[in-house]
Parts: structure tokens; sequence; C-alpha cells
């Protein structure tokens, strides 16, 4: 986000609180960030609440307070006075923010910086209204730009859902109308493109209350599910990896041997001691297993590179505030793998697995950038293999061809890490798979392969995911392409509409539905009571890919005229007839060829 963009959004931030504190009165404020798009405020408005209904109420003050052009008035207060400040007003979660800034140095809170000295903090004052923060503002709220207030959710203090429940009030911001009428429009179509809406149209998955974040496959979700998986499957078989499938369950020492029981273990869902004293924790990822699966028999050079892949399902305690349909969930698959390479194989190998992103991104017509995330706080093993690590990773990408950029601190526990982040057709961009570089956890497991000159030594371990959740995969595909899925992946690839009950039209849509099977063509036959204009407009709302209305025409020549989903790519002014063994070879191999656009 540019710095003037960012200061105008946590400028509007804290207008948006001066109108809600002249709106409600005695209201206790949390924290107040800019955010992608706009900023949002954290409020505790006691016995009150408010709804997306209060919303052009809070606005219209906002536009007298901007039209006021109120100045941004900085000023400077030791922080034990600045303590009695906030327990005056009563302002109990800036007193907290404070108190902790006083006592550790740190507010633990990602979205407020208060300062970097502990002896005094700075506020700011719009007209009436005085907020602790650190700044910078703008000079005046006429400088604030255009904006829209969007929605108000709950929101768990600090997000811990054992604190107070807040309201947070969500907001965009931009410097022109354009760009946020833009935004706007562009919210729209996300709105109609949700997965979570198109998910139970489409009847491809459900949720249900006893088992939170876990979705339920159903017969058609079931089916883009294994045909992703089949596709993956196929194009690893070629690329020299072998599949594996390991426990679900691990004994707690496996964790620790990991890293993970430090790191991640309050994550995972984990079991109560059993009669024999034992814990196991329910696997939330593969590398732990796939390094057992390494060390189960001895390893030489020439097995190198070793690549193990596996698409189990794994579990992760996820904050029940955090689920959000497919994309944040708390059972899913990944399409994983565990290259284990020697030094001088990495960077051939890295570059193999952008071959594979290449293939698996443009099939779907995704753009795509990589971030390089470097060194965590805490961290596994000596910095000076970390070191070596990032360096090999900065050369790669340096040669890649491909827009990056680096997150300091943002790799794993135990290595370095890229990540593929996708644009989707609405310019929305996402994070997918991850590339990530260990030298820590074969060292901890002790691995060892022999080299040419008979010595010992401990392979480095790439670990890698391309669509990355099956799950969140699938979500953000589903709105990518409004739920038209490409010929390959579409539940249902043939509607066959029945005009009328006749015995010649019976017997040429019997004879389609056997060629569709016998093909591997997943058609359906539509021969209700609704008419055909129904009928074309149910195969319309199911987003099949082709359709063809079966009567007396078609039942005296023997001939198909096709119907072509537009998005497809074909004209539909033209009229495409086929012999139905034709139509049926073609359908079957451009499923086959796994195209996106269609050639019929």
């Amino acid at each position: 986000m540019e710095k003037k963009l960012e200061t105008m959004r946590h400028s509007m931030a804290h207008i948006m609180a001066a109108a809600v504190a002249r709106l409600y009165g005695d209201v206790k404020f949390g924290v107040g960030p800019a955010v992608d798009d706009g900023f949002y405020y954290d409020i505790d408005f006691g016995a009150q609440t408010i709804s997306d209904t209060d919303l052009p109420k809070i606005e219209k003050e906002m536009r007298k307070i901007i039209g006021q052009k109120l100045e941004f008035e900085r000023s400077e207060m030791p922080i034990d006075e600045a303590i009695d400040w906030a327990k005056k007003s009563g302002q109990v979660y800036k007193q907290e923010l404070l108190e902790d800034l006083g006592t550790k140095g740190t507010t633990s809170v990602k979205e407020e910086d208060l300062g970097d000295s502990v002896s005094e903090v700075t506020f700011y004052t719009v007209g009436d209204f005085t907020d602790l923060c650190r700044g910078p503002h703008l000079a005046n709220t006429g400088e604030a730009g255009v904006f829209k207030l969007t929605r108000v959710s709950g929101a768990y203090w600090r997000g811990d859902e054992k604190r107070p429940q807040m309201q947070r009030i969500y907001g965009v911001a931009f410097e022109a109308d354009e760009q946020l009428q833009d935004y706007l429009t562009q919210q729209e179509e996300a709105k109609k493109r949700d997965h979570r809406k198109l998910g139970k149209e489409l009847e491809l998955f459900m949720f249900h209350e006893t088992a939170p974040g876990m979705p339920y496959w159903l017969p058609n979700g079931v089916i883009v599910y294994n045909e992703l998986v089949n596709f993956w499957r196929e194009e690893h078989q070629k690329r020299g990896y072998q599949e594996i499938v390991s426990p679900i369950l691990n004994k707690q020492e496996l964790y620790q041997t990991s890293g993970h029981f430090d790191h991640y273990w309050d994550d995972m869902f984990a079991t109560e001691k059993n009669e024999d004293g034992e814990v196991y924790g329910i696997k939330a990822m593969n590398c732990p297993n796939a390094m057992v699966v390494f060390g189960s028999k001895p390893r030489s050079y020439r097995d190198l590179p070793l690549r193990l892949s596996d698409t189990d399902t794994l579990h992760r305690n996820e904050l029940s505030g955090t689920l959000n349909g497919l994309l944040r969930v708390r059972e899913f698959r990944q399409d994983d793998a565990h290259i284990y390479v020697t030094e001088k194989q990495i960077k051939e190998e890295i570059e193999r697995i952008f071959g594979i992103v290449e293939r698996f991104y443009s099939i779907f017509d995704m753009s795509y950038s990589f971030r390089l995330g470097t060194r965590p706080e805490k961290f596994m093993g000596e910095a000076k293999l970390w070191d070596k690590a990032e360096a090999s990773l900065k050369e790669i990408l340096e040669g890649s061809n491909r827009e990056y950029f680096i997150e300091d601190g943002d790799g794993a526990f135990y290595g370095p890490k890229i990540d593929i982040l996708m644009k989707d057709v609405l310019g929305r961009e996402w994070q997918m798979g991850t590339i990530q570089l260990d030298f820590q956890q074969p060292l901890r497991f002790k691995l060892k392969y022999i080299d040419k000159d008979g010595s010992e030594k401990t392979p480095i371990c790439i670990h890698r995911v391309i669509y990355g959740s099956m799950e969140r995969f699938i979500g953000i595909l589903i709105e990518h392409c409004a739920g038209k899925f490409p010929v390959w992946l579409s539940p249902e690839q043939l509607r066959v509409i029945k005009v009328k009950d006749d015995p010649k039209v019976d017997e040429l849509c019997a004879k389609i539905m056997d060629l569709a099977q016998e093909y591997g063509v997943r058609a359906t036959l539509d021969d209700s009571s609704n008419s055909v204009g129904k009928k074309i407009r149910s195969a319309e709302t199911w987003k099949v890919p082709y359709s063809v209305v079966v009567g007396d025409k078609e039942s005296e020549s023997g001939k198909l005229p096709l119907r072509i989903r537009g998005d497809l790519g074909a004209d539909e002014a033209v009229e495409h007839v086929y012999a139905p063994e034709q139509l049926m070879e073609s359908i079957a191999n451009e499923a086959k060829e796994r195209v996106s656009r269609s050639s019929l």
C-alpha cells in the first residue's frame, strides 16, 4: 500500500471513530488500522448494538467532519499520564494497551503501533475527539478522499475468543470517486461469484453444525475434487514423484522431533493421554511423516532427488471466528511433496517446480507472482544455514524472470519460503502454493545418505504445494470462473433435452446417453414435463457447458445441433451440428486435453 494512501485510510479510521463518539457517546475504542482497500475500527458499544443499517448515519456524520476541515493535532504525553487519561475517560482497551507498552515495551497488537519509546506516547485530536496513536495523519480532515462504510461484524478483543466481543466497522477509502466506484462494482461482481453461494446452488459442498469448518463434499463437488487430484497425479508421475500415504495420528514425540510441538502444537487437534500415557496429535502437516519415510531405509546419492508426494487429509484447529467457507477450514488436503536433494541440486529442482507452477496456473488462466519470506523472529536452527538458504532462493528468483518481492520475517520456522500469489479475474490476490527450503528438519531427524565418496551427508528438504489447500483452491477457482468450470472439470458436461415423448425421440436420446457412457462423457437426460424453454434455462442455471435439444427433426436426421455455454469462447450464433458419435468423441477429447476454451 502506498504510504500516502495508507495515511489517508488510517486518518479515515480516526474520522469514523470521531463520528461514532459524537453519535453514540460513551463507547470504548480498541484499535483502528488501515488495511488493504480501507480501514476498520473495533468498538465496544456496551449495551447498544449497531448493524449495517446504522452505517449511513455514521457516514453522514463523517462527511460533516470532513467538510469542517478539522486539523489532526499531534501531542505527546508521558506514559503514566496517558494511563491516567485512559482510566478517567473509561477507555479500558486503550488502558490495557498502554499498560502493556509500559511494562513490556510492546502492545502485542500488530494493528496498533503506538511508538518506539515506552516513556512517552503520542495522541491525535480531531475536533473534540482524542485518540491514542503514533500516526502519521493528514494535515486536516478535508484531505480525506472518498469513502464508504461497508459492513459491521463481531471481533474478539485482541483476537482472543475468551475476551470481550467488540463490533468492527469496516470501510473502504480511495483518493478519487472513480476508484471507489470501480471497487464497489468489483465487490458486487464478487458477491455474485461467492463460492459459498455457488457451492450451494451447484450442489458442490455443504457444511453442518456438527463439524464446523469441515466441508461435506457432495457428488458434484467430488467430481471436481477428483479431477483436480487426477490431473495433479498424472503431472507428477511424469516428473518422477512417488506418492505416499501416512498416518493421520502420530505420537506427540514425532512433533517434538520435527519442532512443530514447540512452534505449532497449540494450533493442532490432540488426544488426551491414553492408558499407556501417550498423547497423539492429529496430522496438521505432512512433513514429519515424510521425514520418517526417508529415514526408513538406507539412502544413496543415487536416490536423490527423492520426490515424495501425497494428498493426505489434514486438520488444523482454526479459531471459529476465522472460518470462511472453503477459504479457511479445519479439515483439508494439500497437493503436498517433500523433495530430498543435495545442496547442488537445489537450484535445478526449484526451477523444475517453477515449471509445474506454470503448467498448473496457466491451465486455469491464472496470473501469478512470487513472495520470498525470510527468517522469522522465532526460528529453528543456525542462522548461517538460514543465510545460505535465503541466498539460494534469492538467486533462483532473480533468474526466474518472474515478478517477486521480499517479506522480511515471513518464512516458516524451519526455513525460508517462496509463496505463490495468484490474481483472479477480479484482480484479487490470493496466496496459494508455497515452496520452502528446509535445512533444519533433516538434521533433527538425523537423516543421512551415502555420498559418492562413501561419506554420510544430510539431505536438504524442499517442501512444496502447488494448489495449496485443495479446499481453498477450489473455493477460489469457483469464484475465478463464476462456477462455470472448464469442460474437463464440469460435474455435468452435456445436458440432453428431450422435447417430447415419442418412440423415435426416445430411441435417439437413449443412443446419446449410451454413447456418453461409452466415451466417458458426464451427461444427464432431462425428460421432465417442463417446457423446452425451462429445460434450456435449467441447463444454463446449472452452468452445463454443452446441451442438445432432441425432437422430431433430430430423430429424423440423426444430427444434433449443439448449444455451447457462452464463456467457452464459441460463436453461439453459428449452428454447430454433430452426429452423436462425433459429438461424444469431441467432448471426450476436449476433456482429456483439459483445455479451458471450447474447440467445438
